[in-house]
């Protein structure tokens, strides 16, 4: 039943991710269509682990904050990011590189790799309770002049200390672009 949960919770999350960006830019009207956003931005939200590593309290999953960032690099479709996710435990530092696709008016889908430095291994973060390599994809939309929302899932790989098991999490926020 649990596994059944964590997969249901998985899915929906994922499946978000496809369809957020349909219901943001659907009720922007604009004379001047522009696809995807070239916006640097800085962003805080909420955090959710929503895997446990199963061996212990320090695995469970842990609800928390982010602080993300994103500055565009040049024409290219690559932006480097950083994320900070953290409990009321520690925090995790996640410096990534993104590969950003327009997909709408305003709006990019996006798929990142990088790397989660927690701050105090053995304490649980969104991400897991250990350093380890980072997957993500995510949606972001320029809703007003000069604000985004973003949502994005990650996935940290072997992120629990005495479990091979990969950690979780879901974020979004509000994001003010700054360039």
């Amino acid at each position: 039943m649990k596994r059944l949960l964590k997969s249901f919770v998985t899915f929906s999350a994922l499946s978000s991710l496809i369809v957020a960006p349909l219901f943001l830019s659907a009720g922007q009207a604009s004379a001047e269509i522009k696809k995807g956003t070239d916006a640097s931005y800085v962003g805080a939200g909420v955090a959710a682990g929503v895997t446990s590593g199963g061996e212990g309290i320090n695995d469970a999953a842990t609800f928390g904050g982010n602080v993300t960032g994103r500055v565009k690099l040049g024409t290219t479709p690559f932006s480097v990011r950083g994320n900070v996710l953290w409990s009321d435990k520690t925090s995790a530092i996640i410096p990534e590189l993104s590969v950003d696709v327009p997909i709408a008016n305003k709006t990019n889908a996006y798929l990142t790799g990088g790397y989660s430095f927690v701050e105090k291994d053995g304490s649980p973060t969104p991400i897991g309770n250990r350093d380890s390599v980072v997957l993500g994809a995510g949606v972001e939309s320029e809703v007003a002049n000069n604000f985004l929302v973003y949502t994005n899932a990650k996935v940290g790989l072997g992120a629990y200390q005495n479990s091979d098991a990969s950690a979780v999490t879901i974020n979004g926020g509000l994001g003010y672009r700054f360039k």
